[in-house]
């Protein structure tokens, strides 16, 4: 039994993530929060209430985008 793992090479099961998903995935999680900032700075102050609605709502956008996007890249390889 050979229990070297060669580089590169993935479990069975193992999901498949790119540069591009990790990528997708910290513009998600930034994009609430730079979003609101620059409103912030060019338009005024908003309300914690607001705030967390808005980034609550694109959070979820983003979320959803990145699921239909990349769910069929991102799907386990037997």
């Amino acid at each position: 039994m050979n229990t070297l793992v060669q580089r590169g090479t993935r479990k069975p099961g193992e999901p498949i993530y790119l540069k591009r998903h990790v990528l997708a995935l910290a513009l998600a999680v930034g994009l609430p929060l730079v979003l609101l900032q620059l409103y912030k700075i060019y338009v005024g102050p908003l309300s914690f209430g607001v705030q967390l609605l808005a980034g609550l709502v694109i959070s979820v956008a983003a979320g959803l985008t990145l699921y239909f996007i990349y769910r069929s890249s991102a799907q386990n390889q037997p």
